[in-house]
């Protein structure tokens, strides 16, 4: 079964003034999906908790990571810039479909920045921090997170 992780950013959160209500949604599809998946991490906004729990959880052996929150456009949303400073490789079209998917439901969702990539054998989606982009959201992502993981690992395509 291959390690996963849901990573929620979220001053509010992480502070306690708020549950967390996508992260729980993200952890339930992974493990449907079948991936082996701990209750969501919860840290504070911007790039530097971002860019050392993703390193964290690489470093646990975790090979999948999604996260939650922190890819908008106020001053404290800066997931994408932590992501970014973690990620080898960029695979845009992860992140171009989830924002083409979510204008049907909202054109909020061409303001989103989120990154999609990999790094060593692991990969590493931003989702937005609405628990509805995170469940519209995991079914695209799953499309193609098994395949991804696989040729990391070396397999031939399928």
């Amino acid at each position: 079964m291959i390690a996963a992780a849901v990573l929620t950013v979220s001053d509010r959160s992480s502070a306690g003034a708020r549950p967390d209500s996508a992260g729980p949604v993200a952890v339930s599809a992974l493990r449907e999906a079948g991936f082996d998946c701990d209750d969501a991490t919860i840290v504070p906004d911007g790039a530097d908790a971002v860019e050392h729990t993703l390193r964290e959880l690489l470093a646990s052996g975790i090979r999948f990571i999604i996260t939650s929150g922190g890819t908008g456009i106020s001053p404290r949303d800066e997931t994408p810039e932590g992501t970014a400073r973690v990620l080898e490789r960029q695979i845009p079209g992860i992140a171009e479909e989830l924002r083409r998917a979510g204008l049907a439901a909202t054109p909020a969702s061409m303001l989103t920045r989120g990154l999609a990539g990999v790094v060593g054998n692991a990969l590493i989606v931003n989702l937005p921090g609405s628990p509805k982009a995170v469940a519209e959201g995991m079914p695209i992502v799953l499309s193609v997170a098994t395949h991804v993981l696989s040729q990391l690992h070396g397999e031939d395509h399928s």
